[in-house]
């Protein structure tokens, strides 16, 4: 389905009924990444699982910032008449979910925070994120899914999930060229996370893969440490895409703490 957020065409699946979830889909892919968690929990939730600005069924249109793609979260809420939604965010949905926190903390009933950080990018990423920008500009899509998705798929699943491998490659392969520049410019710029974590006050479940290179355990573990009453679970066999190379093992994390909202 497709409406008008924010001046601007946003792509998006409303699916189910019960406690709703929005899905915030990590860079560079789009929505069609939360497709298992959402055939998971259709029985029993209202899942939610939208295109950021510029990637799959959205318009490529600027600004790119994480509070704007928070901003469209809300408005899309809105649209649905969605007063309060668990708010699950994988990587760059990880970094929106954190604005979401600061901007419409009333709306969120819990996060869920999937192979993500709070700190903001240090200087070696931004000059990382720099070089893919000026890859995308010259050379394309496919060319930034070539550079990215070694560090995207753990390598359990490279080896024995190539299946995995190839749909998360025709994915990123797909995204607009400038939708990618937007993303990689919105992460650059997006503030340090940290001080925010203290303040977080609905339930919250932190999720890692076990193999993530980019959102290392370590950083799941400090996060889930200064976020109260928290809740770490570490994915084994699993990269950056927890979600996606380890499902069912992820949708039982997820659904054991949505049900417990659900009867809180």
């Amino acid at each position: 389905m497709i409406t008008v957020v924010n001046g601007i065409e946003i792509g998006f699946d409303d699916v189910g009924a019960g406690l709703p979830i929005v899905f915030i889909h990590a860079f560079p892919l789009n929505r069609t990444m939360w497709a298992p968690q959402v055939s998971a929990l259709v029985e029993r939730c209202r899942c939610i699982a939208v295109d950021l600005r510029g990637f799959g069924e959205s318009r490529v249109q600027g600004p790119w910032t994480v509070d704007q793609y928070a901003d469209d979260v809300a408005g899309l809420l809105d649209h649905l008449r969605v007063e309060r939604a668990v708010v699950a965010g994988c990587s760059l949905g990880g970094y929106i979910a954190f604005a979401f926190w600061r901007r419409h903390a009333a709306r969120a009933r819990a996060l869920v925070l999937a192979d993500t950080k709070a700190t903001a990018d240090t200087d070696e990423t931004r000059g990382k994120r720099r070089a893919l920008i000026e890859t995308a500009r010259s050379q394309g899509s496919t060319a930034i899914a070539n550079a990215q998705i070694p560090s995207l798929i753990g390598p359990t699943a490279r080896e024995k999930q190539p299946d995995t491998y190839d749909a998360v490659h025709r994915m990123i392969a797909q995204a607009p060229a400038e939708g990618i520049v937007g993303a990689l410019e919105a992460m650059m710029g997006r503030p340090d996370s940290t001080p925010t974590l203290p303040t977080i006050t609905v339930p919250t479940l932190v999720v890692v893969g076990e193999e993530d290179v980019p959102t290392p355990v370590e950083d799941a573990r400090d996060m889930a440490v200064a976020i109260p009453g928290s809740r770490l679970e570490i994915v084994a066999s699993a990269g950056h895409l927890a979600s996606l190379e380890r499902p069912a093992a992820f949708n039982h994390l997820l659904s054991e703490f949505v049900g417990k909202l659900t009867y809180s």
